[in-house]
């Protein structure tokens, strides 16, 4: 076997995620309208649970998704927050091209509430301040 050649599925781009944001959402029907606004699903996506499990494991290309602002949402109905994450989990696991879904916990939304874009520089590292100063 080359070492060119990969079994399984592709990793996802990390440096490029499709964002999820669910600030202000806090039920399915929200969660649902945001899922198709924000990821590449099908015209055809029936808008519950089964069919987007299944969207997002039939993608075609390796991707990372990074959900923001679902607190509210896990907060106002826990129960279906509960689903959501069982459908991201079992999606990643059923990708033949690779599926990567992050759920952020906060500091990468900016004052605009969107994560901060992709640039060919590269991340400055972060600065630990010296003792003592």
């Amino acid at each position: 076997m080359s070492a060119t050649h990969r079994t399984g599925p592709e990793a996802p781009d990390l440096s490029r995620p499709v964002v999820l944001d669910l600030h202000g959402v806090t039920d399915k029907t929200a969660f649902m309208n945001r899922c198709v606004r924000a990821l590449p699903l099908p015209v055809w996506f029936g808008r519950n649970w089964d069919a987007l499990a299944d969207c997002l494991a039939d993608m075609r290309e390796p991707m990372a998704i990074v959900v923001t602002g679902w607190q509210a949402y896990e907060e106002a109905s826990p129960d279906e927050w509960a689903t959501a994450e069982e459908v991201f989990s079992a999606a990643a696991r059923a990708s033949v091209h690779g599926l990567a879904v992050l759920l952020s916990l906060g500091g990468l939304e900016e004052s605009t509430g969107t994560l901060p874009q992709g640039s060919d520089d590269p991340p400055a590292s972060p600065h630990a301040p010296d003792v003592g100063q």
